[in-house]
């Protein structure tokens, strides 16, 4: 009996040793899916790039240089670490200065962007697409649009991969890029999707996935790697 003892006790050991192994590389798998964002291009590439960072009150600017010679300006408020505006260099035509295209924030105003002749100004009654950032969710505030809730039909496109809007009665269709979601691969989740309609604006907001998340949070950790510049070129300030 004390040998059939041992022999059970020896049993139930072996089978915790391998409980407890299978467990560890389960918690490590999940733990790697999580942060699986550090496998792609785009974290790789701003990993990579060439950043300057600047402080201005409540805001902090990082610039970012590109190995493909691509410029990005990102803005942070330093209380709440949201990310308030994203831009891109576009090169401009001729040699002319370029302008920066807003990805997210407010549109730059006119007497700061720099301006080509040749295009046209859009109507003030036009329905305006602006991009917003929270720490939960993704925005985009669409102005000029009188129609009530109901006429809006709001739909996640993984095959197009963005969310298309259109209207009940046909005045008003528009695709929605969502970068951030294509940049770490994940798909548009209907059941994220949620919207709002006041002031003639109509809100849509897409729920944060815990893979953007966990990048965002990552990053600006990140970030603090990179030391201020003390002394702000006027350049920088009107970006």
């Amino acid at each position: 009996m004390k040998r059939k003892a041992c022999l059970i006790e020896a049993l139930e050991s072996d089978f915790n040793s391998v409980k407890t192994s299978f467990e560890k590389q389960v918690i490590k798998k999940y733990k790697d899916s999580e942060k699986m964002y550090r496998n792609t291009i785009w974290y790789k590439s701003l990993l990579d790039a060439e950043k300057t960072s600047l402080k201005e009150d409540k805001i902090r600017k990082i610039h970012y240089k590109f190995e493909d010679d691509r410029e990005m300006v990102e803005e942070y408020n330093i209380d709440t670490h949201v990310l308030l505006r994203r831009s891109w260099k576009v090169k401009g035509k001729l040699g002319c200065e370029g302008k920066w295209d807003v990805e997210i924030g407010d549109p730059i105003p006119d007497g700061i962007q720099s301006i080509e002749s040749t295009e046209i100004m859009e109507s003030k009654d036009q329905p305006i697409v602006m991009r917003r950032n929270t720490r939960v969710n993704l925005e985009w505030r669409i102005r000029n649009l009188p129609y009530p809730i109901e006429t809006y039909c709001i739909k996640g496109n993984n095959e197009e991969k963005c969310i298309i809007l259109s209207t009940t009665n046909k005045k008003y269709y528009k695709k929605l890029k969502i970068p951030e979601l294509t940049r770490l691969g994940l798909s548009i989740e209907q059941a994220n999707i949620q919207s709002s309609h006041k002031y003639n604006t109509l809100i849509i907001m897409y729920k944060k996935p815990q893979q953007l998340l966990d990048m965002e949070k990552d990053w600006y950790q990140e970030l603090d790697k990179v030391k201020p510049v003390k002394d702000i070129p006027n350049e920088c300030k009107t970006q």
